[in-house]
């Protein structure tokens, strides 16, 4: 897995994810990104690093959605369409799947080198859990 900073979209896998909503309809959306947040917070003691990639981008993708957001999605980073609306019911899972992302039994959460860019990716998940964990 190629990874090349900090943020949500700053892998391969998550970059893959991403293009990957490209020509879905609303429906393929929503549904690829409940499929990518549903594994993770379902998943058992162990945590993939493609799984995880996959269920951080499509939470900051949603958290992106809620008005006011502290969670800015760039032009190069995001699907290049408008993202339907997320139904609200996907925001719990997704902070589930964020929270199982940071613990040990993550590939993601324990794959950093350096210890500077580990804390500061751990803060952007957290930031984001903190956005989709607002009340609606």
């Amino acid at each position: 897995m190629g990874t090349w900073g900090t943020n949500p979209f700053d892998s391969d896998l998550a970059a893959d994810f991403v293009d990957g909503l490209a020509g879905m309809s609303a429906a393929q959306v929503v549904e690829a990104m409940t499929r990518a947040v549903v594994k993770v917070a379902e998943a058992g003691s162990r945590v993939d690093g493609g799984d995880g990639a996959e269920a951080v981008a499509a939470s900051a993708l949603l958290a992106s959605r809620i008005p006011g957001s502290q969670v800015v999605i760039g032009p190069d980073d995001g699907p290049s369409g408008q993202l339907p609306d997320i139904p609200l019911s996907l925001r719990p899972v997704a902070v589930r799947a964020l929270r199982r992302v940071l613990q040990d039994g993550s590939e993601l959460a324990v794959g950093w080198v350096d210890g500077a860019d580990a804390e500061e990716w751990r803060a952007t998940i957290r930031r984001i859990i903190r956005v989709l964990d607002a009340t609606p």
